[in-house]
């Protein structure tokens, strides 16, 4: 049997061709969450450089002024500083927990960024559960910071995880809630869906107007979830030893305070999402009709617009929960759980109750 050699040149470039499609295949999968991690990044860069220089205002300090401009490079160095320092590992501690503990917090939060619709056809995943998907997701965090104070072979830090995993329980349940009120009024959990049934009246149309008990609700929770002040219990490092961060050290230090601050990102995006109108524009479409055109129309213009607006949105928001910070005293942990269960629980309840009871009588 004769082998004509072009017949086997012809099979080595078609097969060398199917390769490439399959490389180029895996770059164009891997570009979009690559450049969503690298914003997530610079976001978190810019929201300790504006926690640093809000607080400073709020204190009649100078705030950070000499790495780089302004400052700007203050929180890129201490993530050097950190990523250089000594990493410590208790003699008597679980290494796997102790380890596993702090990626376990970060992942959980970065997948929760794959459903959030950043402006027009602009999201990694829209999927038909995804603000179910994020609570989910973001109820993992605290098993991490439960494993890494179990790990650390340390009362004050096994405290501190027990405090995170109750404080997390107690409002995961009232954030949910008020979640669920919101897909009821957008028939949806797509965080896309959801938007676009805000987009018709501009900023009359958001789902402030239509749920501000849920929309209150939400922002205390998403606090607490952040472990923001006033409910920063399970890290209180001026009363309670820094909770279940009291054994670490160096980068595994650092990415507590990643975990942290991406989780308030993240909560900020939501609350853009959920009640703010998204990616839309606050001008009413009946009004000035072309300008919601603009985000279809065209193309990378109409995303880049889609893209400020959130995160103008969003950062208003950041603002506010950095002001709350340097503003309100700690609460107690009986205080913390009681504000939980007996407030915010059954208002949250009621709220869906009316919101379902509002829904049916409108069919």
């Amino acid at each position: 049997m004769i082998i004509d050699t072009t017949e086997v040149q012809d099979i080595n470039s078609f097969s060398r061709l199917e390769s490439l499609k399959e490389v180029y295949g895996i770059i164009w999968i891997l570009v979009p969450i690559l450049t969503l991690v690298l914003g997530i990044t610079i976001g978190v860069l810019v929201i300790v450089w504006l926690e640093r220089e809000i607080s400073a205002g709020i204190q009649q300090r100078i705030g950070p002024e000499y790495a780089g401009p302004l400052g700007v490079l203050q929180a890129l160095a201490d993530g050097t500083k950190l990523l250089f320092k000594e990493n410590l590992i208790p003699s008597r501690g679980d290494i796997r927990l102790f380890s596993i503990g702090p990626s376990i917090s970060v992942i959980s939060i970065l997948v929760s960024y794959s459903v959030i619709p950043f402006g027009y056809n602009f999201v990694l995943a829209d999927l038909n559960i995804g603000v179910f998907l994020w609570i989910a997701i973001s109820s993992i965090a605290p098993i991490g910071l439960l494993m890494s104070g179990y790990g650390s072979n340390n009362k004050y830090s096994f405290l501190g995880g027990l405090r995170a995993a109750a404080q997390s329980i107690s409002y995961e349940i009232p954030l949910t809630l008020c979640v669920l009120s919101i897909s009821l009024l957008s028939n949806s959990l797509s965080t896309v869906d959801i938007v676009d049934a805000q987009s018709k009246y501009g900023f009359l149309g958001w789902n402030l107007w239509r749920q501000p008990i849920g929309f209150i609700i939400f922002l205390i929770s998403s606090l607490a979830e952040c472990e923001r002040l006033p409910f920063d219990l399970p890290e209180a490092e001026e009363e309670l030893v820094a909770g279940y961060q009291t054994e670490y050290s160096g980068i595994k230090f650092g990415l507590f305070y990643v975990a942290s601050y991406l989780n308030l990102l993240v909560s900020s995006l939501f609350v853009t999402v959920l009640y703010l109108g998204g990616w839309n524009i606050c001008i009413p479409y009946i009004f000035v009709s072309e300008l919601f055109e603009i985000n279809k129309t065209c193309g990378v213009f109409g995303i880049t617009i889609g893209i400020f607006i959130t995160l103008a949105k969003t950062y208003l928001f950041l603002f506010l929960s950095i002001t709350t910070r340097w503003t309100l005293p700690r609460l107690r942990m009986d205080q913390l759980l009681n504000l939980g269960w007996k407030f915010l629980l059954p208002i949250s309840l009621g709220n869906l109750l009316l919101t379902t009871s509002f829904r049916l009588f409108s069919l």
